[in-house]
């Protein structure tokens, strides 16, 4: 048995209280791990607001969920209604309607500049390998999460939207009809589906998502925080008590610093919310206030906003597709028996013969799925496909940022294409924006190698102000 403690002489009640608490649960040396003295590099910059913004919109996202879950009825033959109830009827039901919908958008915008964040800085490398996996794991339960929350209005868009998702399971081979019903729960999206995917957006996928926040935070304060300069403080000079002498306790500094980022960004969250809820029909489309009719399909079906770059490129993965991808394999195996040695001749070609007749076996739809997916899943690649002798983009050749810009303006075009109709211009500049995006990643073992690097500093820069 742990030795008990004993409060001071002339102790206040609140000191009793937590020394008792103390010799029973360590709440203070929780505390001090990950508050008190948690030391974070002293130069930090507007990038490091958003993960805590990511903490704060999923309290934000619990808090009304939990209120309107007391409300809404997960009927097909009631949702519909039970939404309208909420937002007409509940005392401040529009409000934390509009808070819970505004939250989704607000949400993937944090957590892609979170992840923008740790893409410039290298916050993925050696040894927040784990910590980066996490976060991947969080951006996926993210969206699986928004894509079950997203039915549930059971309006025309969440209707179909969900059609067309779940029919896509179907192009699997072998157990894709099987699997597509499993997810329905029928053979049409109804209510078994509705009542699969509440239980699944309520309950299974928040405790998920929540154990991979706390897993992602434990991670991080083990290994310690990345920073601009990407200069390890944990390696640098260190005061007579052993604290680095480039980090500063998270308490009260950093909690002061984040209170500002808090206190701005809920000025914009609730200009959203009192003025633009539906944000010009991106974060509740208007066909989702019409009510769910399986006997007439929408003009055009999109995703939300924040799922139309992955969209995109599943809509890009056509016949044509197929072909300039064996093309391109066909090309790199031709490269690699030129310029490579030994066994890995043999290998590549094997591989790439193999790839190929995969790729001409099954058809387009499911490589469109196939793409869809790996377009999230390479991301958990990224710490062993960075070959750069630094972390940080502040250190790496100009032409590496041009590289960086032309990823990010690629990305968002395929999100605007994603939004937009069906096109011929439309499905050919998102097919080149699908090469584009995973060629940023496969390459990334050979371009993040080439250029001339600035010396990395020995500890962190930081100018006080």
């Amino acid at each position: 048995m742990a030795e008990m403690k004993q409060a001071p002489a002339g102790a206040s009640a609140g000191e009793k209280l937590l020394t008792w608490v103390d010799n029973r649960f360590p709440a203070t040396k929780l505390w001090n791990e990950h508050v008190g003295e948690y030391y974070a590099p002293k130069n930090f910059n507007f990038w490091y607001f958003f993960g805590s913004l990511a903490l704060l919109v999923l309290v934000i996202q619990i808090v009304t969920g939990i209120f309107l879950v007391m409300n809404y009825k997960p009927d097909a033959a009631l949702a519909f209604a039970s939404v309208e109830y909420i937002m007409r009827d509940v005392p401040w039901g529009w409000l934390i309607r509009y808070m819970h919908s505004t939250g989704a958008s607000a949400f993937f915008v944090v957590v892609y500049l979170h992840m923008f964040r740790g893409l410039m800085y290298g916050s993925y490398r050696t040894p927040r390998e784990l910590v980066w996996i996490f976060g991947c794991l969080i951006f996926l339960c993210l969206m699986a999460e928004a894509f079950m929350g997203y039915l549930l209005p059971w309006g025309q868009m969440s209707f179909w939207g969900a059609q067309v998702i779940i029919n896509l399971f179907a192009a699997v081979p072998f157990i894709g009809p099987d699997l597509a019903i499993l997810i329905r729960g029928d053979y049409v999206v109804g209510d078994a589906t509705l009542n699969r995917f509440f239980s699944l957006h309520v309950i299974a996928v928040p405790l998920v998502l929540l154990g991979l926040v706390v897993a992602h935070i434990i991670a991080l304060h083990e290994v310690g925080s990345n920073n601009p300069d990407g200069v390890e403080i944990k390696q640098g000079p260190k005061d007579a008590k052993g604290k680095p002498l480039d980090g500063i306790p998270f308490h009260p500094y950093y909690s002061v610093h984040d209170l500002l980022g808090v206190v701005g960004f809920l000025i914009v969250f609730t200009a959203v919310i009192f003025f633009a809820p539906e944000m010009g029909g991106y974060f509740l489309e208007r066909p989702n206030f019409i009510p769910a009719d399986p006997f007439q399909t929408p003009a055009h079906i999109a995703p939300v906003w924040y799922f139309t770059p992955f969209y995109s490129m599943l809509r890009a993965t056509t016949d044509l597709m197929v072909n300039v991808l064996a093309i391109i394999i066909a090309l790199g195996a031709v490269l690699n028996l030129i310029k490579g040695q030994g066994k890995s001749k043999v290998v590549g070609v094997v591989i790439a013969a193999v790839v190929i007749a995969l790729l001409k076996t099954f058809e387009a739809k499911f490589w469109g799925v196939a793409v869809m997916g790996g377009a999230v899943v390479i991301l958990v690649g990224l710490p062993w496909l960075d070959k750069s002798p630094v972390k940080s983009i502040r250190y790496r050749p100009s032409w590496h940022k041009l590289v960086y810009g032309v990823f990010v303006i690629n990305f968002v075009i395929l999100g605007y294409l994603g939004v937009q109709p069906p096109s011929p211009t439309g499905e050919m500049v998102s097919q080149v924006g699908t090469l584009i995006y995973f060629g940023f990643f496969v390459l990334m073992p050979w371009w993040s190698q080439l250029g001339t690097f600035k010396p990395v500093p020995d500890r962190v820069t930081f100018k006080p102000h």
